[in-house]
């Protein structure tokens, strides 16, 4: 029976993260927002060291982390060299939907990040993060 109760509680704390990164955004697609938190998650995680990337995984919930890992090669993808290069996968990964602003996407969910990460541990995150992707982080 735990391991059900398991099951639950990391389908209610994925379930968290997506209704905080939906009020962020101030939209009301459960559907849109969940393609963008694992867009922008999977954008930032190709965007670290392997060691940083490895770190962030560490600490979303259980579902959520198995989502993020998902279909992660390290070294084997590219990490976005610029700003519009990384929010262009984002955008790719969202099928090209010209409803979402992938910028403002990003920026909610690296808030949705920020929030729950330590204080030191965020400041590594974004010293780990390519430059052009720094403002992306709340200030």
């Amino acid at each position: 029976m735990a391991a059900l109760q398991d099951l639950s509680v990391a389908v209610s704390e994925t379930e968290a993260w997506v209704d905080d990164v939906m009020r962020r955004l101030g939209w009301h697609d459960r559907e849109r927002v969940y393609m963008v938190l694992l867009a922008t998650l999977h954008g930032l995680r190709d965007s670290l060291p392997q060691d940083e990337a490895i770190y962030i995984g560490a600490q979303l919930p259980p579902l959520l982390r198995g989502l993020y890992y998902e279909g992660w090669h390290p070294g084997a993808h590219l990490a976005a060299k610029s700003r519009s290069a990384f929010l262009d996968r984002i955008h790719d990964s969202v099928h090209r939907d010209l409803a979402i602003d992938v910028e403002d996407a990003a920026r909610a969910v690296f808030a949705a990040l920020a929030a729950r990460l330590p204080a030191g541990e965020l400041e590594d995150a974004k010293a780990a993060t390519p430059k052009p992707l720094h403002n992306l982080w709340p200030s």
